[in-house]
């Protein structure tokens, strides 16, 4: 079972369980959590939901054009949501995303790599249909253990005002 380590750096003033639409201030920047993927957890992931061959042979991922095995994009991305449920996005007021721009796997993810995610605020506005909530664009990034970028996305999320 995946356990995510606890907040490494965040800028907010409010826990997880006390965050609402307001506590989300563009220009912040939020560190957390990390996620070691082991090879087991890689294979396992490929056999259910990304059958090629670099994702779930070790022997022929070592012939293929990554010269290893390397978890599926999708698969990295599913780590990003786990710590960014565990740590970033409000457990009182998240009412759904309405989508994500722009996600890019910038580079392999391997057995052994631990990631951690760096969320940047980019916009926080008051909805003008529902003024009890608001809509956050948070540019996300994972990064490996060497701090290398290995996924970027844009996440919209509304969110609940402080009642």
């Amino acid at each position: 079972m995946t356990t995510t380590t606890p907040t490494a750096t965040d800028n907010f003033t409010s826990p997880i369980e006390e965050r609402y639409f307001e506590d989300y201030v563009p220009g912040t920047v939020h560190v957390f959590g990390s996620i070691t993927l082991t090879e087991p957890e890689i294979l396992e992931f490929a056999r259910q939901f990304d059958t090629q061959s670099f994702h779930m042979d070790p022997e022929a991922a070592q012939a293929g054009p990554f010269q290893g095995l390397i978890a599926s994009g999708w698969h990295t991305t599913a780590v990003m949501m786990r710590l960014y449920a565990d740590h970033y996005l409000s457990k009182v007021a998240s009412l759904a995303s309405p989508g994500v721009d722009e996600v890019r796997w910038k580079r392999p993810v391997r057995p052994d790599d631990t990631l951690s995610v760096r969320a940047t605020v980019t916009e926080a506005r008051v909805s003008r249909s529902k003024p009890d909530r608001g809509l956050v664009h948070t540019d996300v990034e994972v990064l490996n253990q060497h701090g290398e970028t290995v996924l970027t996305m844009t996440i919209m999320n509304m969110l609940q005002r402080r009642p």
